[in-house]
């Protein structure tokens, strides 16, 4: 049986641009560097630029700051003009522009500056939902307008990315090996090519998860459930808190304790400085990640199953 691709309202997925879409993004920016062939980490929400308030801010490989401005509707010439001001505000070195339609006019804008200022970078990328019957919806970023070293560069950035994503899958593949034979808690999880890879908690949408980049690694609680739920992650957060030092009496360590006020989710985590994916000794650090685990989530487990939502 062959499904039929439909594409999704956004704003059935991100009802609010500033609430939902931008946080998303800021979580999962990995889809954004996939589509414009970048490094980008560090991202940063609602940084002031004079009287505004520029979405996202983040650092490429080299440590220049890049902006990011959304917009879930047509392209406008107000979006435009934040664009610039924010690029100059921060003294960015590129920025890129979100949006639901590109306008022929702002495409035809993008690709002017490009050619026009020497030293900075812009980027113009339309998103669009998809989903095949009653499949999970699917995010798409596709890059409308680059720098023309994108275009030079595209089949070097693919191969890249085809590693980065072969790596992490590997990497996976034989930590979730080592894992089943110590404890359960990963059993049913399969390897991806992404980031990190993560289990249940006993609370929906609040995971354990073990975190891989590359030349280093981490296990931690992330805290998300989902849109709206800002006050009931920081809750859960400060319930798991207030037994701080039980839980790292238990663990036999300090771990780290993210309450991320200024973002929807929250995070306890440990680092694991055993190295990452590109480095050689996985063994290394995939026992340790594990282990790593297996304390953390001993440590916890009786303080999350009296979590009150």
């Amino acid at each position: 049986m062959i499904g039929r691709l439909k594409r999704v309202p956004l704003r059935e997925v991100w009802s609010d641009e500033a609430r939902d879409f931008t946080p998303w993004l800021q979580n999962n920016l990995d889809l954004l560097n996939e589509a414009l062939g970048l490094s980008l980490t560090s991202a940063e929400r609602e940084q002031a630029a004079g009287d505004f308030r520029v979405d996202l801010t983040a650092e490429d490989d080299t440590g220049n700051q890049v902006i990011i401005e959304n917009q879930l509707e047509r392209s406008n010439h107000d979006h435009l003009g934040k664009v610039i001001t924010y690029l100059a505000a921060f003294e960015a070195k590129a920025a890129v522009w979100i949006v639901a339609n590109p306008r022929p006019e702002h495409v035809s804008a993008i690709t002017w500056l490009n050619e026009s200022y020497s030293g900075h970078h812009f980027y113009l990328v339309k998103v669009e939902v998809v989903q095949i019957g009653n499949s999970d919806v699917a995010p798409i970023l596709t890059l409308i307008v680059g720098p023309s070293y994108v275009t030079d560069e595209a089949v070097e950035t693919k191969r890249e990315f085809s590693e980065r994503h072969h790596l992490r899958y590997q990497f996976w593949s034989e930590l979730l090996d080592r894992a089943r034979t110590q404890t359960s808690l990963h059993a049913s999880i399969s390897p991806s090519h992404y980031p990190s890879v993560a289990a249940g908690s006993g609370i929906p949408r609040v995971r354990l998860q073990y975190a891989i980049q590359e030349h280093s690694a981490r296990v931690e609680l992330y805290i998300d459930r989902g849109t709206d739920t800002q006050e009931e992650n920081k809750s859960i957060f400060d319930q798991l808190y207030q037994h701080k030092d039980e839980i790292e009496d238990q663990f036999g360590e300090s771990l780290i304790w993210d309450r991320l006020d200024e973002n929807r989710g929250s995070l306890i985590r440990k680092s694991v400085d055993k190295g990452g994916y590109r480095d050689e000794n996985w063994q290394d650090a995939q026992e340790a990640m594990i282990n790593t685990m297996i304390r953390f989530e001993a440590a916890l487990r009786p303080f999350l199953s009296q979590v009150r939502l």
